[in-house]
């Protein structure tokens, strides 16, 4: 028998001074069982830092063809594709071919950065791809929020990102490497 993904709940309270976007979201997010908690914070991260009425959550780690999340227009053309992780080339040039922008963030430092080296050549090319590497240290930290039910407060301004539930907060500074 299959394990069943585990559910939770966030609330975001999201003020993007850099986009002039101020929105409450209530999300319900599904965490695959392979999945860690610093992963599902960095999806809810990514929500936040992209949040829109069109973006949303897709199967993720379940399902081959479609991103961590996406934003798709009212033609269901995807205008924004969001992975995780380290995904390999064939990934990234059908994800470049379907989205109108594809942003991938990595974290693992060191395994990211051996991904980098070996899929650099090849990634160049694509005009709509954009690499974006999350620190270790803040990775560990966001792990921290996950509770089953999150009431969260993300501050975006000048490419900083301030996190807070109430009892604590973290600051996220995202390094661009293509």
């Amino acid at each position: 028998m299959a394990i069943k993904s585990t559910i939770f709940k966030a609330e975001l309270q999201i003020t993007d001074m850099d986009r002039n976007y101020y929105n409450d979201h209530a999300l319900t997010i599904a965490r695959h069982p392979s999945e860690n908690d610093e992963r599902m914070m960095l999806r809810i991260l990514t929500f936040a830092l992209h949040a829109s009425d069109t973006l949303s959550f897709t199967k993720g780690l379940s399902t081959e063809d479609e991103p961590d999340l996406w934003q798709k227009n009212y033609s269901d053309e995807i205008e924004l594709w969001i992975d995780l992780g380290q995904p390999d080339e064939k990934r990234i040039r059908r994800a470049c071919g379907r989205a109108d922008r594809v942003i991938i963030y990595t974290y693992n430092r060191n395994s990211a950065q051996t991904w980098w080296d070996k899929i650099k050549g090849k990634a160049q090319r694509f005009d709509n791809l954009s690499i974006v590497s999350v620190d270790d240290a803040a990775m560990s930290k966001l792990a921290a929020f996950s509770q089953r039910t999150m009431q969260l407060q993300f501050t975006i301004q000048d490419g900083i990102t301030l996190i807070s539930d109430g009892e604590r907060s973290l600051e996220v500074t995202l390094t661009t490497t293509k």
